[in-house]
């Protein structure tokens, strides 16, 4: 299985061929040629003291249904010619260990870390049109719907720009568990996989394999320091060669050779060995599971007790796959909840017992909800939903929820300064589930957790002769209630 960092090449090989080399070199040479270059802050600001010097961002990648998981409603078994009006959730609630909040069955390890955890039940996305996969989660992750007159970061590239790395030796943004090749999507995946217009060094270090996270930094068969620094050496000639150099900018350049030269002292230091997930004891492998996710997640642990910013941990999105249930929804979301469960609450527990978790922040969120009618703007096509009223369930694949919901997801949180056992806002009982009270938008979302990494939402740089913000024009305010102390 391939493992791909974020190098132009790759470093698990014990050669690299030389087509492939400039064919990667070229690509890069046309992202710099594309991208602004960052000279300098768009102005002076103040940064808020952090209350989280880590984040680990938990994405379920594909649409999680909030009414199957942490917002259950009105339950209904299957039976042959139930009405599908009358399907909200397709899983009984359960109690937690927050008196009167309850989630969905299915989620029972959760269910008992409820008192650590802050729950926001009113996020809420736009309606992009298509409701593209690819679009929501561009958005999502850099806070700016697409397209874009620049590459616009990933909010874990803005924290490695902004703070820099918490340990030298270790990249600042990790990204878990997506595979950018061989998969639907794949370069509408790149677009914002990426540090954008910050540059490659500051972009993720791509490890879509967390089983072969520990041989992806491990010198191969015959890869000395020497040959290592060769390499360096040669590829610092051929990007000086390149034929598109006139239209490359210093800046890109010098990103990403920052970005081999940090590879190549984390290739030499002993916090490599902290990307190998089987140093752990056979106990802890099987409380985390074999899924890869749950692999990811103790990788994520992993890594940031050895100095990482930003982690993100992915169920890896893959169209009509994971939690893009647009068929067999219930079936799928059961499998789902049991991939999750346990690895997300050995996770807190492990950051609990190290005495990480108030300054870790864990974030479980997805590009939106799921529904059983409603696709996209509550309300936005009459004619479906009365096509839908006198409809009825008559196999079980079709039983769950399927069609893209932006009117009201849910995000959860521990650790980072977020309030214990607290919950934020509020969706309808009854369908549109939209949010009723309090909504979080993407912007002061990404606000809040900014601010949580001491990072300020009016973070700028000037980028084609504009400012270029860390929140969609400065405008993000964090949600202040969420905090544990007033901020």
């Amino acid at each position: 299985m391939p493992v791909h960092s974020s190098l132009p090449f790759d470093v698990s090989d014990t050669g690299i061929a030389r087509r492939s080399f400039l064919k990667a070199l070229s690509a890069s040479a046309l992202a710099a040629s594309m991208s602004g270059v960052p000279r300098t802050m768009a102005e002076k600001v103040s940064h808020p003291e952090s209350t989280a010097d880590c984040c680990i961002l938990l994405w379920m990648a594909g649409g999680m249904a909030s009414p199957e998981t942490f917002d259950p409603k009105a339950y209904q078994p299957f039976e042959k010619g139930l009405p599908v009006r009358k399907v909200l959730s397709t899983f009984p609630a359960i109690n937690t260990s927050v008196d009167g909040l309850k989630i969905s069955r299915g989620l029972d390890e959760i269910a008992k870390l409820m008192d650590r955890a802050t729950l926001i039940r009113s996020h809420v996305q736009p309606d992009l049109g298509t409701i593209l996969h690819s679009r929501h989660q561009y958005h999502w992750h850099t806070g700016y719907v697409p397209p874009q007159t620049v590459a616009a970061p990933h909010i874990g590239a803005w924290m490695a720009r902004v703070l820099g790395p918490r340990n030298p030796a270790m990249p600042a943004f990790i990204n878990v568990g997506q595979r950018l090749e061989g998969i639907g999507e794949s370069e509408e995946l790149k677009a914002f996989t990426t540090g954008g217009f910050l540059g490659a060094e500051f972009g993720p270090f791509n490890l879509p394999y967390p089983d072969e996270a520990g041989r992806s930094v491990s010198p191969p068969n015959g890869m000395t320091a020497g040959r290592f620094s060769n390499r360096y050496a040669a590829y610092k000639r051929l990007v000086d060669k390149s034929p598109h150099r006139e239209f490359m900018s210093d800046y890109q350049q010098e990103s990403m050779l920052n970005a081999l030269e940090n590879a190549h002292r984390l290739l030499g230091s002993p916090e490599r060995k902290a990307f190998d997930i089987f140093q752990e004891s056979g106990e802890t492998l099987e409380e985390y599971g074999h899924s890869r996710f749950g692999r990811g997640c103790l990788l994520a642990r992993r890594l940031a007790e050895k100095g990482a910013r930003f982690v993100e941990v992915t169920t890896e999105y893959v169209p009509f796959l994971n939690w893009d249930t647009h068929e067999n929804g219930h079936e799928t979301a059961a499998r789902l909840k049991a991939e999750i469960d346990r690895p997300i609450a050995r996770l807190i527990r492990d950051l609990e017992e190290r005495n990480m978790l108030e300054r870790t922040l864990v974030v479980v969120a997805s590009e939106f909800s799921r529904d059983m009618m409603i696709e996209g703007t509550p309300g936005s096509d009459a004619a479906d939903q009365s096509r839908a009223k006198s409809e009825t369930l008559q196999e079980m694949k079709h039983f769950g929820l399927h069609r893209h919901f932006t009117g009201g997801s849910s995000v959860l949180m521990f650790g980072g300064g977020m309030k214990r056992g607290h919950v934020h806002g509020a969706t309808a009982d009854d369908r549109p589930l939209v949010a009723v009270k309090d909504p979080v938008s993407i912007m002061d979302l990404h606000a809040t957790i900014f601010t949580a990494m001491g990072v300020s939402p009016k973070s700028a740089f000037n980028v084609e002769k504009r400012p270029f913000y860390a929140t969609e024009d400065g405008k993000g305010d964090p949600v202040r209630t969420l905090f544990h102390l007033t901020r």
